[in-house]
C-alpha cells in the first residue's frame, strides 16, 4: 500500500508561540493570491453548522473493519461475513457482506451464498485500505484477491458487476437494469487496484474493463441518454429506469486512471470523449453518485493535458437539486427542527430531502482532491466538507436522539458500527410518519416481501467510512478540518504532502498542525507562496475568516522553479495554477 498520513496535533493553545517548530506567516509576500469561485448552493450553507459534532471517521473505519470482518462474530445478525464457494468468474473461493444487517436474501444459508453486492465488498475494502489497513493479508485472508470474482468473465460482459452472476436478478440485485450499477464498481476497484499496484491478475481485469468502456464510448458517439449498455452484446439499451447520462463521467474516471496506469494514449482519448459527452449535456442528469467524477477528471486534465475544460456546470449540477431524471437528486441544505443536515448527498426534495450516507462519503472521494488541481474551488469545497462532516454523524444511532429514530430498541444490533441508511425529513414509511424530523431510516423493508425493520442499518454503505476517515483530520480549531488532498487522489503523479484547511468562523484563527520531524518548506496554493522557508514539529500560522489554505509540504533543499506556469520543486508540481 502507498498511501501516508501526517498525523494532526489535536489541542488548544491560546497564543501564538514563536520557535523553530512554530513559524508565522507575516514576512512572506503575498503577491498574487487565488480568486475564489463559489458553488452556488454551498454558499447557502451555514457557516457554523449546528448541534456541532465532528466524529472520529478514521477509528470508526478500523472498527467497522474488525467488527464486520469478523467471520466468528457473535451476536443476532451476527457475524455479517461469509464464504461463498460457487466459484464465479474466477476459480476460487470467495465472499460476501450482507447489504443491510438481516436481509433475507443473503448469507450463507440463502442462495448458496451467491447474493453479495460489491458496493459492500469492494467498498468497505477501500475504505479499510484508505485508513492503513492491508486487507491482502488479514489474519490469513487475501479479500483483495477475493474481489476479482466480479468481474463477469462467465457472462461475457468483462467487467467489475455489482454482483458475481447474472442469477441474482432473480433476487432483486438489479443486473443489467440500472447503468451506474454496472459502472460504479469499476470506479472502486479502480481506486482498490491503485492502492495494492502488484495483485495478481489485477492489470488484465484494469485493462479488460479499460478496453470495454473505450469501445462502449465509441459506440455511444456522445449519446449517453439509455438505462444501461450491455457490455457483452455492446448494445445500449432502455427500460423502465431513467438515461443516465452522467454515467458518462464514470467511463472517464476509469479511462483517464487506465491512462494513467498503462500509458495508452487511446485511454486518454476515450477519457476525453466520455467527459465531453458528459459535458455537451444542456440539462442536469445527474442520478446517483457519478456526476462529481465528471469534474475531478475535467479539473485535473486541465491540469495535466493542457485542456480547457469549463466542469463550473458539473459542479453546479452535483449540488443544486435540479436534475430532470432523477427529479431533486443532490445535496441538501436545510434545517430539520434545529438540526443542519446541509451538505447530505441525496433527494433534495423527495419528503422534504431523504440524504444516504454512502453517497454522501463518496462525493467527499473526488471533489476533495480535485482542489489540489483547481484550487479555486477551495473554499466552497472546504465548507461544503465541514457541513458534510458534522451532519454525517445522524446517520449512526449512537448520535442521534432515539426519538429521532424509527428502531432505536435495535442499535445494539449495530455495535456501534453500522449507520441508518437514510435521513429523511419525513417518513416515507407509514409506521414512522409520526417521527420528528430528522429521521434515521432505511430502505431495506421495502427492498424485499419479508425482509424485517433491522435492515434499516445500511452495512454496505457503512463500509464507505474509510473514504472520510482517510481524508477528514482536526485541527486545534474544533471546526477548521485538516482535509487530505492526496488520500483519494489514485492514479496521481508523485506529490508532497497536500491539505485543505477552511475556516468558517467570523474572525481569523491561528491553526497548529503537525508537518513531522524533518525540516520543510510550506507553500500555500492560494496565496501562491511560500510561508514558511523552514519549520519542522508544530507549525502555526493564521487562517483569515471565511477563507482557506492550500498548504504543500515541501522538502527544505528542493529546487524550485516555474515552467510552463506550474510551479514545480525539484520535478514536482506542487502548483498546477501558479500563473494563471
Amino acid at each position: 500500500m502507498k498511501r501516508y498520513r501526517i498525523a494532526v496535533i489535536i489541542g488548544l493553545i491560546g497564543s501564538l508561540i514563536l520557535s523553530s517548530c512554530s513559524v508565522t506567516t507575516s514576512k512572506f509576500e503575498i503577491v498574487n493570491p487565488v480568486k475564489q469561485k463559489s458553488i452556488k448552493r454551498v454558499g447557502k450553507m451555514p457557516n457554523l453548522p449546528e448541534p456541532f459534532k465532528i466524529i472520529d471517521f478514521n477509528q470508526l473505519a478500523k472498527d467497522y473493519d474488525t467488527k464486520v470482518y469478523d467471520p466468528n462474530k457473535t451476536g443476532k445478525y451476527w457475524p455479517l461475513i461469509w464464504k461463498d464457494n460457487s466459484r464465479k468468474n474466477f476459480d476460487q473461493e470467495t465472499y460476501g457482506i450482507y447489504t443491510a444487517m438481516g436481509d433475507i436474501r443473503q448469507g450463507p444459508e440463502n442462495h448458496k451464498g451467491i447474493f453479495h453486492e460489491s458496493l459492500a465488498s469492494i467498498g468497505s475494502v477501500l475504505g479499510a485500505s484508505l485508513v492503513g489497513i492491508d486487507k491482502s493479508n488479514q489474519r490469513g485472508e487475501d479479500y483483495v484477491a477475493m474481489l476479482k470474482n466480479y468481474f463477469n468473465s462467465d457472462t461475457e460482459w468483462d467487467i467489475i458487476m455489482n454482483n458475481t452472476c447474472p442469477e441474482v436478478a432473480l433476487l432483486g440485485g438489479g443486473y443489467a437494469r440500472d447503468w451506474w450499477y454496472d459502472v460504479y464498481p469499476n470506479v472502486m476497484f479502480y481506486a482498490v487496484a491503485d492502492l495494492y499496484p502488484e495483485e495478481k491478475d489485477y492489470d488484465y481485469i484494469l485493462r479488460s474493463v479499460a478496453d470495454k468502456f473505450y469501445s462502449a464510448d465509441s459506440i455511444l458517439n456522445g449519446n449517453y441518454s439509455y438505462s444501461f449498455f450491455d457490455y457483452a452484446t455492446m448494445q445500449p439499451k432502455k427500460n423502465r429506469i431513467v438515461t443516465q447520462e452522467d454515467v458518462a463521467a464514470g467511463h472517464a474516471y476509469v479511462l483517464y486512471s487506465a491512462f494513467q496506469r498503462f500509458k495508452n494514449p487511446k485511454y486518454l482519448e476515450g477519457a476525453k470523449s466520455s467527459l465531453e459527452a458528459l459535458l455537451n449535456q444542456k440539462e442536469n442528469c445527474f442520478y446517483e453518485i457519478l456526476m462529481p467524477f465528471g469534474a475531478y477528471v475535467a479539473a485535473r486534465m486541465n491540469a495535466e493535458q493542457g485542456t480547457n475544460y469549463n466542469f463550473t456546470k458539473l459542479l453546479a449540477w452535483t449540488f443544486d437539486g435540479t436534475a430532470v431524471r432523477r427529479k431533486g437528486w443532490g445535496v441538501l441544505v436545510d434545517n430539520w427542527n434545529g438540526y443542519d443536515v446541509s451538505g447530505l448527498v441525496g433527494n433534495t426534495i423527495h419528503n422534504g430531502g431523504y440524504a444516504f450516507l454512502m453517497n454522501t462519503y463518496d462525493v467527499m472521494w473526488p471533489l476533495v482532491p480535485m482542489v489540489r488541481y483547481d484550487q479555486r474551488y477551495a473554499n466552497a469545497i472546504g465548507k461544503w466538507m465541514l457541513n458534510a462532516a458534522n451532519a454525517s454523524r445522524l446517520f449512526y444511532p449512537y448520535e442521534i436522539p432515539d426519538k429521532h429514530q424509527t428502531i432505536p430498541e435495535l442499535k445494539k444490533y449495530t455495535k456501534g458500527v453500522i449507520a441508518y441508511e437514510g435521513l429523511i425529513k419525513k417518513s416515507h414509511l407509514k409506521k414512522y410518519e409520526q417521527i420528528e424530523a430528522p429521521v434515521a431510516i432505511g430502505d431495506g423493508p421495502i427492498w424485499v416481501k419479508g425482509n424485517p425493520d433491522v435492515t434499516q442499518f445500511s452495512v454496505y454503505g457503512s463500509g464507505h467510512v474509510g473514504i472520510a476517515g482517510a481524508i477528514i483530520s482536526r485541527t486545534n480549531v474544533e471546526n477548521i478540518l485538516q482535509l487530505d488532498l492526496l488520500a483519494t487522489d489514485f492514479y496521481r503523479a508523485e506529490a508532497y504532502p497536500s491539505y485543505l484547511y477552511y475556516n468558517p468562523n467570523p474572525e481569523a484563527k491561528e491553526v497548529i498542525i503537525s508537518v513531522g520531524e524533518n525540516d520543510v518548506k510550506i507553500y500555500d496554493a492560494i496565496q501562491r507562496a511560500f510561508i514558511s522557508k523552514s519549520a519542522h514539529g508544530n507549525f502555526t500560522f493564521k487562517l483569515d475568516k471565511e477563507n482557506s489554505a492550500v498548504l504543500v509540504f515541501v522538502p527544505i533543499d528542493a529546487k524550485i522553479e516555474v515552467k510552463e506556469g506550474k510551479l514545480y520543486a525539484d520535478d514536482v508540481v506542487i502548483d498546477y495554477r501558479h500563473k494563471l
